[in-house]
């Protein structure tokens, strides 16, 4: 069955994306869930629609998304951790310090798309942020004790 999405979807695709799925996944979860529409001739021909009103759009956001993804690669965040003698920190450094850590430095950006790989060590780390559908940024941390 092939479906538009009507918002991102994780691990299947992004908003107005035309995807294949189950038709159980489509009929039972995401059309219920106002997260997709069926791909008919109608559909199809309303998104090719807003698609070219929405061009000159989507380029603002990539070239905004860029120039914000060169500003991440030039900034350090520091973050402060409970850590024993070793080093180890106690518990994980988690995305929503990235975004707060990166808030206090002037540049807001949301929690649910700053991944953070894990991180139970002082020292240097990173995070990647999906600041568009083509664009990733790569956050450096630095980790020092509290």
């Amino acid at each position: 069955m092939e479906i538009i999405l009507i918002q991102d979807v994780a691990n299947l695709g992004y908003k107005n994306d035309i995807v294949k799925v189950k038709e159980g996944y489509g009929r039972n979860y995401l059309i219920p869930n106002k997260m997709a529409v069926i791909a008919n001739e109608s559909n199809r021909k309303q998104l090719a629609e807003n698609l070219k009103q929405q061009a000159k759009k989507l380029a603002q956001q990539l070239a905004d998304a860029k120039a914000l993804a060169d500003k991440l690669a030039n900034m350090t965040i520091q973050l402060a951790a409970k850590a024993n003698e070793d080093g180890k920190i106690f518990g994980a450094i988690t995305s929503a310090q990235v975004s707060e850590a990166l808030a206090a430095a002037g540049i807001e950006i949301d929690k649910r798309i700053i991944t953070v790989e894990s991180v139970k060590e002082l020292g240097e780390a990173a995070a990647v942020a999906r600041l568009h559908r083509e664009v990733k940024a790569e956050i450096k941390l630095n980790i020092v004790a509290e």
